[in-house]
């Protein structure tokens, strides 16, 4: 039998997701636009992870910074067109844990 090769695209993927924090900070931001103190409180996340968490999913296209020019200045962090097509795939993760997964130990 013939072992089917994982596709590289699917693999990096993969990678992106599981990477510590970043699955829970884009279901965050389906929200809509927020400011990284309001994220930061949402998650329980320090300011040192979300800080390099966000710059990773701003190079991978799946997170935007907007600076909002006030006094003080403002800065909210949303999802780009390519985060938003992860919509469907963390809704169904939603549903599927919903049913399947225990959250008594």
């Amino acid at each position: 039998m013939e072992q089917k090769k994982i596709c590289p695209r699917f693999e990096k993927a993969l990678k992106i997701l599981n990477h510590r924090w970043n699955t829970l900070l884009i279901y965050q931001l389906l929200e809509g636009p927020q400011r990284f103190s309001i994220i930061k409180n949402q998650l329980n996340i320090s300011s040192r992870v979300l800080t390099e968490r966000l710059k990773e999913l701003e190079i991978e296209q799946i997170v935007t910074r907007t600076v909002i020019p006030s006094t003080p200045v403002v800065i909210e962090y949303g999802l780009t067109e390519k985060g938003h097509a992860l919509a469907p795939v963390l809704k169904a993760v939603e549903q599927w844990s919903s049913l399947w997964v225990d959250t008594e130990e």
